[in-house]
């Protein structure tokens, strides 16, 4: 029973994933957590698996399409290892319910970006054309003399930082977290910033979950391998129902999903928490 829930809920991630573009991932702590009865630190380590191997797959069908800027995505992804690595530490020193709070303040507030996107885009009209960016003078230089630009140094420090931060804490690591960090630290268009971040989240996620796996803290593999595979092969699916529905309808009807389950997961943890 428990790897029939696996497959059902990863096959609806993974059509998030391939209907919306991204956001589904953030499912995989509360299905661990509530459908598959993992410990909170099981689900959120058993998270990285699945978004790991999600950006993954995804991040190569990006590059394919001229999407990532992949010297940008890496050097950025390097810069937030270190947040990725406290994170992961953080996470097995604090109670199962602070951890599965955090969560749920964090899917709220993924949930209200959605709909905040929804209603903007409605405004805003069908996106335009972006050329591909040039590549910016260089932060720091060496030759032939030694250069620095210090404010932007520190943006991307601090944005990195807290992107791993979040990312091995609590075992996400998706566009909704990812993409306005590249736009805010690295100005870059959306379009390369979406595709860029899965490269971003591939290299927190793996350095997250090596620090978890030193730490002892292991998922249940069976259900976290099947949620996995499910996931990525119905992001495939996902893909294919994106090019013959409205996806403003899915966006919505996402964006009330997680809300609710954030909802839920708080009513959870909270009075554990008094």
């Amino acid at each position: 029973m428990t790897l029939v829930l696996a497959v059902v809920a990863g096959v609806l991630i993974g059509l998030s994933l391939g209907a919306l573009g991204g956001g589904g991932s953030i499912l995989a702590v509360p299905v661990l957590v509530y459908l598959l009865d993992q410990s909170a630190a099981q689900a959120t380590t058993g998270s990285l698996v699945v978004v790991g191997c999600t950006s993954v797959i995804g991040a190569v069908t990006a590059h394919r399409a001229g999407n990532v800027l992949l010297g940008r995505g890496v050097a950025f992804g390097l810069v937030a290892t270190g947040g990725a690595a406290l994170g992961a530490v953080l996470s097995s020193r604090v109670s199962e319910d602070v951890l599965l709070a955090a969560f749920a303040a964090l899917m709220l507030l993924v949930g209200g970006l959605l709909v905040w996107r929804q209603l903007r885009h409605g405004r805003s009209g069908a996106p335009r054309h972006v050329e591909r960016p040039r590549l910016d003078d260089p932060i720091i230089t060496f030759s032939p003399t030694f250069a620095c630009q210090c404010p932007r140094a520190l943006k991307v420090l601090v944005t990195a930082t807290v992107v791993g931060l979040l990312t091995g804490f609590l075992g996400v690591g998706g566009g909704f977290l990812v993409v306005p960090a590249l736009l805010l630290a690295l100005a870059l268009p959306m379009r390369y910033a979406a595709g860029t971040s899965l490269v971003v989240i591939t290299i927190t996620s793996a350095v997250a979950l090596v620090v978890r796996a030193g730490a002892g803290t292991h998922p249940d593999w069976a259900p976290v391998v099947v949620l996995t595979a499910a996931s990525a092969l119905a992001a495939i699916a996902g893909a294919l129902i994106a090019s013959r529905v409205d996806t403003a309808r899915l966006q919505s009807a996402f964006a009330a999903l997680v809300l609710g389950v954030a909802v839920y997961t708080a009513a959870q943890a909270l009075p554990g928490l008094a």
